[in-house]
């Protein structure tokens, strides 16, 4: 067998692999991300929105399972054409997030490794070259011991990957790379180091000059021209700078910010459900006895929440809740807890747990 071939070989199912794997954990983020590139300022493909979650599970799938396909030798033709055209979508869409600037984290590993939108796009010119060369030497990829060897690895794979999917739908990812894990202090996300690097950009300015309008730079002071009239200015980021692992983080109530104080409360609890609307109402059944057994522990509860403060009204009254609503941005939520509604603890701003709704009876308040 070809050596290069084979480290190729090793390279290229390896990243599908990894990359399919920190989304197999998580597949509700991907399905965020469908959502962005569905949108209409993306590819305005909003009638396929509903299907988010749908596209993200057959996405992941087909990706991790090519990349152990490929490892064992399992049908290398169908599994070597079938990441040309994987790839081929993969570069379509990182090139069109690099170049309009849409969908700037693509999610191609997750939340794991955060690549720049023309990083991501680099990588997937590398990995396309890769795949075609393997499509060129297709007959240097034979299956590992045998084929029967490939076809049980490549069935029990496909077996144990859709267990993971079902089991991290109806409760929590089993491996958080979120700002928000458990473990993780969200003042301490926040924060901005002194000598962080900088944001850095440039400005344009267009003057109306002798009737005509004309675009000029910040260095040429065309508010010094005589008989300048201002028209307009953009301006451009050259350098995105330092941005903190945790920056859309607020809890406001009626208008109040009280992120600082309730980051200091020992015992906090969130039940965090991004849009009241969608929650699962199984859930506020199963929080309602919840939230009475952490208020009689001492607990400080709300409902944590971007919906409008008469949604929650309906919520309240129906399931009888007797905690107020915070209001935070509906992507900072649904980066909290893959669940809606989630409950998250907090002592002093470190998150110290993370549950399902379905868990409820589980969470400890000790």
């Amino acid at each position: 067998m070809n050596i290069l071939s084979q480290i190729i070989r090793f390279i290229v199912s390896v990243t599908f692999i990894f990359s399919g794997f920190v989304k197999l954990v998580d597949p509700l983020g991907s399905a965020y991300k469908f959502e962005e590139y569905f949108g209409a300022d993306v590819l305005n493909l909003e009638f396929l929105s509903p299907f988010a979650l749908e596209f993200s599970i057959v996405l992941i799938l087909a990706e991790i399972m090519l990349g152990v396909m490929l490892l064992v030798g399992f049908k290398p033709k169908f599994t070597v054409w079938s990441l040309f055209g994987i790839s081929l979508v993969f570069l379509f869409l990182t090139w069109y997030s690099a170049y309009y600037n849409k969908v700037t984290d693509c999610g191609c590993f997750g939340d794991a490794i955060t690549l720049t939108p023309w990083e991501t796009f680099y990588k997937n010119i590398i990995l396309i070259v890769f795949v075609i060369y393997l499509l060129i030497r297709v007959y240097d990829i034979q299956s590992l011991f045998s084929d029967i060897f490939a076809k049980r690895v490549s069935l029990i794979s496909m077996l144990v990957f859709v267990g993971i999917i079902i089991y991290v739908l109806r409760y929590l990812p089993i491996v958080d790379f979120r700002a928000y894990a458990i473990g993780k202090s969200i003042p301490e996300g926040m924060m901005i180091p002194e000598d962080a690097e900088k944001p850095v950009f440039e400005d344009t300015w267009i003057y109306n000059v002798d009737g005509e309008d004309r675009v000029f730079t910040t260095e040429e002071k065309p508010w010094n021209i005589e008989g300048a009239t201002f028209v307009d200015r953009k301006t451009r980021t050259l350098k995105e700078g330092y941005v903190p692992p945790i920056h859309d983080f607020t809890m406001e109530r009626e208008g109040e910010d009280l992120t600082e104080q309730l980051m200091q409360k020992e015992k906090l609890m969130l039940i965090v459900a991004y849009n009241l609307r969608k929650s699962n109402e199984e859930g506020f059944k199963n929080i309602k006895s919840l939230s009475e057994r952490a208020l009689e522990k001492g607990f400080t509860v709300y409902c944590f929440s971007a919906s409008t403060l008469e949604d929650y009204e309906v919520v309240k009254n129906k399931f009888q809740l007797e905690f107020d609503l915070l209001f935070c941005d509906e992507t900072t939520l649904k980066t909290i807890v893959r669940s809606n509604p989630g409950i998250v603890t907090l002592n002093k701003g470190t998150i110290t747990g993370k549950w399902s709704w379905r868990q409820a009876e589980r969470v400890t308040l000790d």
